[in-house]
């Protein structure tokens, strides 16, 4: 098994810079998709996603070997993911269309949680109590979040409710590529599968995007529109480096906290720039049921691991009465 560096301030540090990147993303995407179309965008992402990650696959000899992909299970399992991660990144964006950054970042973190009920139904996982308490929190933090605006998305048909919609989608087969990935680990590294899901992205989308706009945009949506092209690789990298340094599940309660950070850089990029974007008012409801909902995403990532350090802890003091 994989053992950490023990070096805790690298791996706070690393995992503080992916909740800070991810937590930015849905802002620059929200200001990038008023020149460019969600197509558009997905397809220079992948592309330059799919040049970093090969040329470094590349350079240390380690591009993925096509042969595997004659095994039909691997095979298979490729192209759930793929269809995942692809209607993943198109439907999110989508909702961003009709949504603020802030709602967005919050619903999507019923991602990490319905990827737990695919390992439970799936890999035949356990569901612990305390990621009981974590699903009902999040969920529970969900309805707060949207009390003002509760009944209008349930009973009246509006944009924002389509928007609501597609990130849940989005989640939905965000959860089905993370637990395909998890299965095709056996047969590739990590950065070799995300190199073909990006290679993959890049000739699917590029057919279906206009790239007229790119002649007339404003260096600051260039500047985000490249933010958001190094985003992934550079997010995921701090991620993958956190979790060399750090525990996991600390790693998982620092990320949980991400929707925060939206909230903070939302209200900090409305005051700056007020043309680009206005920062979503929360009441106190909403606060209290983001709050909610950033302990419940903790809640499920960490409860198999406080399980399993009660139960070395008491592993340890049987031995010590013991000897």
């Amino acid at each position: 098994m994989h053992q950490i560096t023990g070096k805790s301030v690298i791996g706070l540090l690393l995992a503080l810079t992916t909740a800070i990147l991810w937590g930015i993303l849905p802002i620059a995407l929200k200001i990038v998709l008023d020149v460019l179309s969600a197509n558009t965008i997905t397809a220079i992402r992948f592309l330059a996603a799919a040049v970093i990650v090969g040329l470094w696959l590349a350079a240390r000899g380690k591009l993925p070997a096509m042969k595997q992909m004659y095994n039909r299970k691997v095979a298979w399992l490729m192209v759930i993911a793929v269809v995942g991660l692809l209607s993943n990144y198109i439907m999110y964006l989508s909702g961003l269309n009709y949504l603020t950054a802030e709602t967005g970042q919050v619903v999507i973190q019923l991602a990490p949680f319905l990827m737990m009920l695919g390992g439970i139904l799936i890999f035949k996982e356990k569901l612990l109590l305390w990621q009981k308490i974590g699903a009902l929190t999040l969920l529970g933090g969900l309805l707060l979040f949207f009390n003002e605006r509760l009944v209008q998305l349930v009973l009246q048909a509006s944009s924002e409710t389509l928007g609501v919609l597609l990130v849940i989608a989005a989640g939905i087969t965000w959860a089905a590529y993370a637990l395909a990935q998890k299965q095709l680990l056996v047969n590739y590294s990590s950065k070799q599968i995300m190199y073909l899901l990006y290679v993959a992205g890049t000739v699917c989308f590029i057919p279906v995007s206009d790239f007229t706009p790119l002649q007339t945009m404003s260096y600051l949506h260039w500047g985000l529109l490249v933010f958001c092209c190094l985003n992934t690789v550079v997010a995921y990298g701090a991620f993958a480096e956190a979790l060399h340094h750090w525990e996991a599940s600390k790693v998982s309660a620092v990320l949980a906290v991400t929707p925060l950070f939206t909230i903070l850089f939302a209200n900090i990029t409305g005051w700056i720039f007020p043309d680009f974007l206005q920062a979503q008012q929360l009441n106190l409801w909403s606060w209290l049921g983001a709050l909610m909902v950033v302990t419940g995403s903790a809640l499920t990532a960490l409860a198999p691991q406080f399980v399993e350090y009660r139960a070395a802890k008491r592993v340890r003091k049987l031995q010590r009465d013991v000897f």
